[in-house]
């Protein structure tokens, strides 16, 4: 077996309670062409045997550690991620890292992810972070967490370091997976998440499930989309859209009850008028659109069960 490349890449993985899921991560890593120079997983309070198992593999391989945060006692979505993630960055032992990336610990990805997604970033200067799409187990088959191709997938985004520095990293807020995407638009930069065979992510959790239920999951959604600025329309639209999803109809309504609720209850918004300002633009822009780019979608971007072999 040819020895895999390791690039000037730093990965942190904040994690919590994965010991069901961690070896798929672990395992997906391993096996990939190109690998980290550092992989730093911030086990932030689990109580089960994630740092254990772990710490097995960082055994075997130095470049993997593992360091611990204090239990807060619960999972702390959105500013608990980016908290842990900013810890572990503080902690990296290496400094000359070209490339970063936030990984979470429930995902696998096909031995060519790493090198696919810098061969993209390596060619094209204005491009600052990727993303392969993300799909769910589903019984015999595979169900699409849809995003938008502009949109890079939280569960792994790879940056540009320089990029990633220039936007002033992560907000730890709700929704910074988004904000991060139109903080790089406004400084001129683009973000991808592309269909490719060879750079599908699998997610073994549902999207939005870690925190109780998927309910739960998309009231908060709803919330944090008032919070990051949408335009009422698009928040309609993005609600309309989630209905096809588990749960089918009411998670879609859902999210849009839960952003006028926040809306009437005048909840804080993110503190950058500019920011949303833009983001409001922006949605309208792609409201405008919308039958153009439906028209456009090729038959690959179907989300629908399928066999991914």
């Amino acid at each position: 077996m040819t020895a895999a490349l390791t690039v000037p890449l730093a990965i942190v993985s904040p994690v919590r309670n994965e010991a069901k899921y961690v070896r798929f991560t672990l395992e997906a890593m391993l096996a990939q062409t190109v690998q980290p120079q550092e992989w730093l997983f911030v086990d932030d309070g689990s109580t089960d045997d994630t740092k254990a198992i772990i710490e097995a593999y960082a055994e075997r391989h130095p470049w993997i550690r593992v360091i611990s945060r204090e239990n807060r006692g619960f999972r702390q979505l959105g500013s608990g991620v980016v908290a842990a993630f900013d810890f572990g960055c503080a902690h990296l032992r290496s400094s000359d890292y070209q490339y970063i990336a936030k990984l979470d610990g429930d995902m696998s990805f096909p031995p060519r992810y790493i090198e696919v997604m810098l061969h993209r970033l390596d060619n094209d200067s204005r491009l600052a972070a990727v993303s392969g799409k993300v799909f769910r187990p589903v019984n015999n088959g595979y169900v699409e967490e849809f995003i938008i191709d502009e949109m890079v997938a939280g569960q792994f985004k790879l940056y540009k370091r320089e990029a990633f520095e220039r936007i002033g990293g992560f907000t730890r807020t709700i929704l910074w997976d988004g904000i991060d995407m139109h903080r790089c638009r406004m400084k001129g930069y683009t973000t991808l998440s592309f269909h490719d065979a060879e750079a599908r992510l699998i997610h073994h959790r549902l999207m939005g499930s870690s925190d109780q239920n998927v309910y739960r999951g998309r009231v908060r959604l709803g919330r944090g989309i008032w919070f990051m600025g949408y335009h009422p329309l698009y928040a309609v639209a993005s609600g309309l859209f989630r209905m096809h999803e588990r749960p089918y109809l009411i998670g879609g309504l859902i999210i849009v009850g839960s952003y006028f609720y926040a809306a009437l209850r005048r909840e804080p918004r993110f503190d950058d008028p500019e920011f949303i300002r833009e983001l409001q633009r922006w949605q309208l822009r792609q409201l405008r659109d919308l039958p153009i780019r439906f028209l456009k979608r090729d038959a690959r971007d179907e989300r629908q069960v399928r066999n991914l072999d």
